[in-house]
Parts: C-alpha cells; sequence; structure tokens
C-alpha cells in the first residue's frame, strides 16, 4: 500500500507537469466583441465577464440582493467552481480539516461557484484579459450556466452563508465533484477551451493557466 500510493502520487506529479506543457491554441478568425478575463489569487483561477451584454444580464441569476453590498452598479462579474467544504468551511489554510481534505481529493464532497462583483478589473501579472467573438462568448456562456444546480424554474441556487469573502461575492450550488482530476483551475482551463481560448490540454494547476497568457 505504501508503494503504491506513493507510486499513484509519483504519476499524478508527471501528469501534472507533462499535460499542462500541452497547449490547446486559440480558434484564429474571429472578431475581438466581447471582453473577458482570468484572474487569480495565486491558488485558485475565476472567469471575469461582462455584469450584462445583449447576450447575457448575469445579475438576473446571481442577483445582487444576494451580496451584501447589493450594489447594481458593479460591471463585472468573476465567477470559480471549486469545493464546497473549501469555499465554506476553510478561510484560511490553518483552517484546513482532514475531513475537507480529504473529501476533496476524493471527490466525495458536493462543489460551489464563488461569484464575485468588481467595479473594475485592472490587467497585471494576476489578470489577463482575452477579446473573444460573440459566438465564443455564447459557448463560455453555456459552460458556466450548465456547472449551476437549478430548481424546478431553472434559477441558480443561492447558497445561505456567513462564509462570504467580502460585501460583493455570494456562493451558489453548482454540480460536479472536485477531485485531484478536476480541481478548480481545471474548470477554468476548461471554460477557455469550450470558448475557443488558448488553455492546457488538462491542468491542475491556476499557474499553468497562466504561463499561456505571458
Amino acid at each position: 500500500m505504501f508503494l503504491a500510493f506513493f507510486g499513484f502520487i509519483f504519476l499524478y506529479i508527471i501528469a501534472v507537469f507533462s499535460l499542462s506543457k500541452i497547449t490547446v491554441n486559440h480558434e484564429l478568425d474571429t472578431k475581438p466583441e466581447v471582453e473577458v478575463y482570468i484572474l487569480t489569487n495565486g491558488v485558485h483561477t475565476d472567469i471575469v465577464m461582462p455584469t450584462k451584454n445583449d447576450q447575457i444580464d448575469w445579475s438576473k441569476q446571481v442577483q445582487f440582493q444576494n451580496t451584501k453590498d447589493a450594489d447594481s452598479t458593479y460591471k463585472y462579474l468573476a465567477m470559480g467552481w471549486g469545493d464546497k467544504g473549501f469555499y465554506l468551511e476553510t478561510p484560511e489554510w490553518s483552517d484546513l480539516k482532514a475531513s475537507v481534505a480529504f473529501k476533496a481529493a476524493t471527490g466525495l464532497s458536493t462543489t460551489a461557484i464563488h461569484a464575485t462583483y468588481y467595479k473594475k478589473i485592472t490587467e497585471g501579472d494576476d489578470c489577463k484579459k482575452m477579446m473573444i467573438s460573440k459566438e465564443q462568448y455564447d459557448r463560455l456562456i453555456k459552460y458556466i450556466d450548465e456547472s449551476f444546480q437549478k430548481d424546478a424554474s431553472g434559477n441558480f441556487l443561492n447558497i445561505k452563508t456567513d462564509a462570504n469573502y467580502g460585501k460583493t461575492d455570494a456562493f451558489y450550488e453548482a454540480n460536479g465533484s472536485y477531485s485531484l482530476f478536476h480541481t478548480c483551475n481545471t474548470w477554468a482551463n476548461s471554460a477557455l477551451k469550450a470558448s475557443g481560448q488558448k488553455c492546457c490540454f488538462w491542468t491542475a494547476l491556476d499557474s499553468d493557466i497562466f504561463s499561456k497568457y505571458k
């Protein structure tokens, strides 16, 4: 069992290193019509989009009133997918419980979408901009929409919690299971892939995604 465990860890590290180096290039000859961003906090990647345009108004589902600020003037919405236990029970790494880590690593826990509103977005090492076509944005919308759990009327399921990170964010029930092979960054990388943007063949880490945008 000891050898099997460390053999698995070794193969996982090899997969993380090698598969992330394979670049899926962006689609060519597309119109720069919609402004989107990738944003990292150093561990986790969010996809940032306009709060609304002529294709979708995200605030109809990700309602301003679900944030503490309830401010309807925010122009951008960042969304990330991840393990619900990490999001709601681990505000700091020192708060991490063994049970939460085990469930997250093995795909036994539930997931959530973390949605955060911003008034402005500033490009830098932690934030990269891309201009995509409306058709590509339609695909991104579909990918993200399908990541949310919905009620019988098709509404996103807001998680009532005091574990918000600030005054402009909220959590929602999500589809799928988090694991070593399907992390928050895997989700974001797949969002880029779905919308025809440069990304990794597969990755578990935010740094691999951002390495494609240096």
